[in-house]
């Protein structure tokens, strides 16, 4: 009879995690609480316009990750994105999407049992394994439990569960830097130096992006991401006055004219700037097998989340 595993998120962590177990035979069941897959490997649509606005790119440090790389540029899933001729600070090329950051998850998502608008809202245990019940009344059974999600949402999905969890207080060692995100609709092509991207300092706005120039969007967009102390002190401000000051400071890069509308997103959890330096933590508390990984275990940052899924998972084979 084959073992099971239940994956809580669809983003990279979760998606590898599910290949890895179901490479070894292992029945999976992946739950997250959005609407699609990818967590913050987004793609956002408005009209013809299409935006990265979470993750913009990622780097390959390790053998197995630019494997990873390799395979999914040869399937025409991603590209290589060469910023390091317009900005310095990159020594070599990153990765991105063809069709944005989008479409890697949803490559990896293909044939998988995944549940969308599933939020888990709590964990209990039964004989052989767990069960999960999730807000909209269903629940789910599995042999094992990976959690990929933020810190704060595992912890919060601990506390509710009331099981005297012993690994509250390491989780609660990760932090996350908050990222608002500014998605633009353009008359005009942006001033970004080709090919179209580019990081800045001793500004309220770290990134800019062309997504036209990027090759993912039809027709000019632009993608502008504050910086983390921007981010955290306007973080519940009103969206469209956000928008406007942002725009306001980077009037070179995207002249005030060529803007035909905007939109901001919250991202709460964008980066974690505090880790578990374990490439995955495991728990004591249960007599089920329960793991808990993603972007904020090991070296972080999408390369982090894929080998800290592919980790957590290889762990329930020992």
């Amino acid at each position: 009879m084959k073992k099971s595993c239940i994956i809580i998120g669809a983003g990279l962590s979760g998606l590898t995690a599910a290949h890895e177990l179901i490479k070894n035979n292992w029945e999976v069941t992946i739950l997250d609480k959005g609407r699609g897959v990818g967590g913050r490997m987004a793609t956002r649509r408005a009209g013809e316009a299409r935006f990265d606005h979470g993750t913009q790119y990622f780097s390959t440090k390790t053998t197995n990750f630019q494997a990873f790389s390799q395979n999914i540029i040869q399937k025409n899933i991603a590209k290589e994105w060469n910023l390091q001729e317009c900005d310095k600070t990159f020594s070599h090329a990153r990765v991105i999407g063809i069709n944005g950051m989008n479409t890697i998850p949803k490559f990896l998502a293909e044939g998988l049992n995944i549940k969308t608008n599933e939020k888990v809202i709590s964990i209990s245990e039964i004989e052989n394994g767990c069960k999960v019940s999730t807000e909209t009344g269903n629940f789910y059974e599995a042999n094992a439990l990976i959690c990929t999600a933020p810190a704060p949402q595992a912890i919060e999905l601990l506390q509710k569960s009331e099981m005297g969890f012993t690994e509250i207080e390491a989780l609660q060692s990760i932090h996350y830097q908050p990222c608002l995100a500014v998605m633009v609709n353009l008359k005009t092509q942006t001033n970004i130096p080709s090919p179209g991207g580019i990081s800045l300092e001793n500004s309220n706005v770290s990134w800019v992006a062309d997504n036209f120039q990027k090759g993912i969007s039809p027709i000019f967009s632009a993608t502008i991401h504050a910086n983390p102390a921007f981010s955290l002190a306007h973080f519940d401000d009103d969206l469209t006055q956000i928008g406007h000051q942002l725009l306001s400071e980077i009037v070179d890069l995207i002249p005030a004219d060529s803007v035909e509308s905007y939109q901001v997103h919250r991202w709460r959890y964008s980066l974690a700037s505090e880790r578990y330096a374990e490439n995955y933590l495991t728990s004591n508390s249960t007599k089920f097998s329960l793991i808990f990984a993603g972007d904020g275990f090991g070296i972080g940052n999408i390369e982090g989340a894929y080998i800290s899924g592919k980790s957590a998972a290889q762990s329930l084979f020992i």
